[in-house]
């Protein structure tokens, strides 16, 4: 039986919900039209498997700050899926308001993978607008974008939208068998939960001779606060939505952390950390545990691990899954590509008149890998209290942004030395 077919007998599993599909009741040839907004190697990965996700969708309309980025796209998505990208020259939309003009047209989905510092505008559009939407992680960079992603997610829910996150480990087979029996009680109440997100650095882009201040930086985003929320917001975040997950989704009453820059020289690549260690302290002794590092020539790992009156477990994402104690159990069967996953049940959803809404999940995961750098930043315990009243924004809303603008001069936190 395939994937299709087996959505429409026996349901599937929507982040830790299970939905009954019925008979389907619509025009199975209807395409459902697609548009990209955020033309990078995410963006262009996400039009890929929304391509695979349904035998007619299509790819009508890109936008990007950069036409080249949009050139590379479509022919990269062109020769994938030569016959379902209807990509014509004026439905390809360049500058900072291009989201608006693709939002207005008469695209059925949208895919949301420009930097983070404008998801929430763009998430706000689209909401406004009717569509369902594929929303990458993470959702904003700072507290107040968190507040309007919510705001967002409650009109979606209010217009029956699907919002899919980008927080591929909740699609992920082997992780959703886990989290069915963590929250069964299978290792027991849980006193403390590690996350490991150890690897090398990102690549940066070689300034080209044409490209002014602005534009360097924003095609090397991910090295700047202003654009990604660094590294535990842009990368790591992924980790501790796991631990999230894996803990109910509550949130912690304060946060700690350290972290740094160590290996990259200070003058140079923006001024994100290299690494963060996090503390978050949920009361009656329950504790999370974050370590995330971007240094070549350093071990990589990328695993999570709990200890619980019953049982432990240990994961070593995408290779093993293991629970030890009174209720052993390993993951034996067969994986799937998580990234796959999340568009086959978007697409999936929109067919059959259902609704996928991950948007509380994912506002909350954005808010803990935010108060996580903000207690790094800072040197200080954080409480849910400061956090959610927080104020602080790192750049200018969506339609702010210009190509006369200011840069991101911020400096690299010093913590005890700069507020």
């Amino acid at each position: 039986m395939d994937r299709r077919n087996f959505l429409k007998s026996s349901g599937v599993l929507l982040g830790t919900s299970t939905l009954d599909f019925p008979t389907p009741q619509f025009e199975l040839k209807k395409k459902i039209k697609v548009g990209l907004i955020g033309c990078g190697g995410r963006g262009t990965g996400a039009a890929f498997q929304a391509l695979a996700a349904d035998p007619d969708a299509e790819l009508v309309a890109l936008a990007d700050i950069f036409p080249d980025q949009i050139e590379t796209a479509l022919a990269a998505l062109k020769e994938g899926h030569k016959d379902k990208v209807k990509v014509d020259e004026k439905r390809k939309y360049v500058g900072f308001e291009a989201y608006k003009d693709l939002i207005a047209s008469d695209v059925d989905v949208v895919l949301l993978a420009s930097p983070p510092c404008f998801r929430p505008d763009h998430l706000a559009e689209a909401v406004k607008k009717g569509k369902h939407i594929f929303c990458e992680k993470p959702m904003a960079v700072d507290i107040p974008g968190v507040h309007s992603v919510r705001e967002s997610v409650k009109l979606a829910k209010e217009k029956k939208l699907n919002i899919v996150a980008g927080f591929c480990f909740r699609y992920s087979v082997p992780n959703r068998e886990l989290a069915k029996l963590v929250h069964a009680g299978n290792i027991g109440d849980i006193y403390a939960l590690s996350t490991f997100r150890l690897g090398g650095e990102l690549t940066q882009k070689p300034r080209q001779a044409s490209w002014t201040d602005l534009q360097d930086q924003l095609r090397n985003w991910f090295y700047y606060q202003r654009y990604s929320g660094d590294i535990i917001v842009e990368q790591t975040i992924h980790s501790i939505d796991f631990m999230s997950w894996m803990l109910g989704d509550k949130l912690p009453k304060t946060v700690t952390g350290t972290g740094g820059r160590q290996s990259k020289p200070w003058t140079e690549f923006g001024n994100v950390f290299d690494h963060f260690a996090i503390e978050f302290d949920y009361g009656d002794g329950l504790k999370g545990f974050h370590f995330g590092r971007q240094q070549n020539g350093t071990q990589g790992r990328n695993t999570v691990e709990a200890i619980g009156n019953k049982g432990n477990l240990q994961v070593a994402m995408l290779s093993s899954y293991v629970i030890n104690g009174q209720n052993p159990w390993k993951f034996q069967g067969k994986m799937n590509n998580m990234y796959q996953t999340q568009h086959d049940e978007l697409f999936a959803a929109i067919r059959n008149k259902q609704v996928i809404n991950d948007g509380d999940t994912m506002a909350d995961s954005t808010m803990l890998a935010i108060w996580a750098r903000e207690a790094a930043y800072t040197g200080k315990a954080i409480s849910l209290d400061q956090i959610l009243n927080s104020t602080k924004t790192y750049g200018p809303k969506s339609d702010g942004y210009n190509w006369e603008m200011g840069l991101d001069t911020a400096k690299i936190p010093r913590p005890g030395h700069e507020s």
